[in-house]
């Protein structure tokens, strides 16, 4: 499989200020705070990084900011997705896609098509795209699942789709990924609970919310899992499986921010239709820091 996306990849989080415009000094110390703590990549304005409330312009900002900050440290994945095809097959002609190694492309949400209508879409999006395409699979966000055999025609069909970051939070599913899919091909959960055990099966890794506030714990943890050790893996994984629960109690990325809050590394402002964490919920995260 694709040496790029073993271990962890982070959907990094797109820091507001109060006055709700971008935080690139917080974006800057998140990203420092993440390579300088072990992860393997970075996944740039996707679902975590509120990228449906930014500009165009701000997008390109974001992506600066990033590519700079990381100055070819660590490889890089941009989220270019969505539910209207020739759009999105625009955009990823129109984008400067140099400094990526890969794009990361959400199944269609809202329209809900067939099986068919969303391998056509990955379809376009393959034969437009330079480099290479890791689907996402969100059927919780999408209201559709993309079936396994949808998944293996992609993975067959077209050389630059290298990988699908699963998000189902069904583990059927990811064994029958596993089981199925060709040796190159890879399977990365997008299930910051079920992670361990997706790795331990055979997957590549993760693309990881909590990991971008634990990096250090996170990242060892699936390196532990590829290496096999389930033992010493799963040491970590019940450190943090408390505060992973948390995270997704009330939004993404709310609760992640009320993480980075806490550790001092930006402002726990999202951009409506999202809200803040609750106090009760960040109340959980500062005495789950103070004890961990």
């Amino acid at each position: 499989m694709n040496s790029k996306f073993l271990g962890t990849g982070v959907a990094l989080v797109t820091p507001f200020k109060t006055d709700l415009s971008v935080d690139h000094e917080a974006l800057i110390n998140i990203v420092n705070f993440n390579i300088e703590n072990g992860v393997e990549y970075l996944v740039i304005c996707g679902t975590t990084g509120e990228v449906v409330t930014l500009t165009k312009e701000e997008k390109k900002e974001v992506v600066e900011t990033v590519v700079k900050a990381n100055n070819g440290r660590v490889p890089m994945v941009l989220g270019i997705g969505g539910n209207n095809t020739a759009q999105v097959v625009e955009e990823i002609k129109s984008t400067d896609l140099s400094e990526m190694d890969a794009i990361l492309s959400v199944s269609p949400y809202y329209s809900k098509p067939t099986q068919e209508g969303i391998y056509q879409h990955f379809k376009a999006v393959a034969e437009a795209c330079p480099i290479d395409v890791i689907l996402y699979n969100v059927p919780g966000r999408t209201s559709k699942n993309m079936d396994v055999s949808t998944t293996l025609r992609l993975a067959n069909d077209f050389a630059n789709v290298v990988a699908v970051k699963e998000a189902g939070n069904n583990i059927a599913q990811y064994y029958e990924l596993l089981k199925n899919s060709p040796e190159d091909f890879a399977i990365i959960s997008g299930d910051d609970d079920l992670a361990l055990g997706v790795v331990l099966a055979g997957g590549a890794g993760v693309i990881s919310v909590i990991g971008q506030g634990f990096p250090k714990e996170f990242s060892e943890m699936i390196r532990l899992g590829l290496a096999g050790n389930a033992k010493d893996a799963f040491k970590l994984h019940y450190k943090l499986m408390d505060v992973i629960g948390y995270i997704f109690e009330e939004n993404n990325p709310a609760g992640i921010k009320g993480v980075f809050e806490a550790l001092g590394l930006c402002q726990d402002t999202v951009r409506l239709p999202l809200v803040p964490a609750s106090d009760a919920l960040k109340a959980k995260v500062k005495l789950f820091l103070a004890n961990c």
